[in-house]
């Protein structure tokens, strides 16, 4: 497994829509681990390929520090929320590093894609997971958490990452 390096704001992968996966080999199953490793040394919960500069739909999770939390990853992958309930919560994005704010989510949605193997696999999340899922998939439309924040929000962020050391203007 390898460590890759993760992209940052700024790098037009993020904001690129990723291609769907048809293939199920095994350079999949490299990216898969190879990105689990890459969100585990970067203290992430999820990470997707985009972010890692491969523009495909697959994203990686571990919300396992959590009660009954999931470990994994989830290709292709469609959601809908369950119910009108959302949560607004402290979110972050290690392609935007020590920049966070509290952003609005749907509560509960069903996500259904592919595993490693290209086998259907649906579930049922919630709070943290729920909040993953939804980061994860818009990652992989092109679209940055910072798009979901009040304009208060978003330009309070957007000031904040003018000034990080790591923003090459």
């Amino acid at each position: 497994m390898t460590v890759r390096e993760i992209r940052f704001f700024g790098d037009p992968v993020l904001t690129t829509r990723s291609e769907e996966i048809t293939t199920f080999d095994h350079s999949l199953e490299v990216l898969v681990e190879d990105m689990l490793e890459t969100m585990d040394a970067a203290g992430g919960v999820g990470l997707a390929a985009n972010q890692v500069g491969v523009a495909r739909r697959v994203f990686v999770y571990d919300c396992s520090h959590i009660e009954d939390g999931l470990r994994g990853h989830i290709i292709n992958p469609v959601w809908e929320p369950i119910g009108e309930e959302t949560q607004l919560g402290t979110e972050g994005c290690l392609s935007i590093p020590d920049i966070s704010a509290d952003t609005e989510r749907f509560e509960t949605v069903r996500v259904s894609g592919h595993d490693i193997n290209g086998h259907a696999i649906a579930m049922v999340a919630s709070g943290l997971m729920s909040r993953c899922i939804q980061h994860e998939t818009d990652h992989l439309d092109g679209v940055l958490f910072l798009k979901r924040l009040t304009p208060e929000r978003r330009k309070a962020a957007m000031a904040a990452i003018r000034t990080s050391t790591w923003f090459d203007a």
